[in-house]
């Protein structure tokens, strides 16, 4: 359990650090009071992190481990050529 819990918290964290989300909590930081920051965005993440846990836990009834995998994957590489493509113009 120990394992997937520091699995989970270490991907999840790099994935998140210095994203957009990070800069938008830092600029609303610097405007607005700190601490209704971190409660709004921490309540925004839980929610966004729930809908993604439900959605992950349906698909894996129906499309197997691997295929979700290849497709998350597929997406990712998608943005990220989109993003570079923007970058461009």
């Amino acid at each position: 359990m120990w394992k997937e819990f520091i699995k989970i918290f270490i991907a999840v964290f790099i994935a998140e650090l210095g994203d957009k989300t990070q800069l938008a909590v830092l600029g609303f930081a610097s405007t607005v009071n700190p601490k209704m920051v971190f409660l709004s965005a921490s309540l925004a993440l839980v929610s966004i992190t729930a809908m993604g846990a439900a959605a992950g836990f349906a698909l894996g009834k129906f499309i197997p481990q691997k295929t979700v995998q290849i497709i998350a994957g597929a997406l990712f590489i998608i943005i990220g050529i989109l993003y570079i493509w923007k970058g461009f113009k």
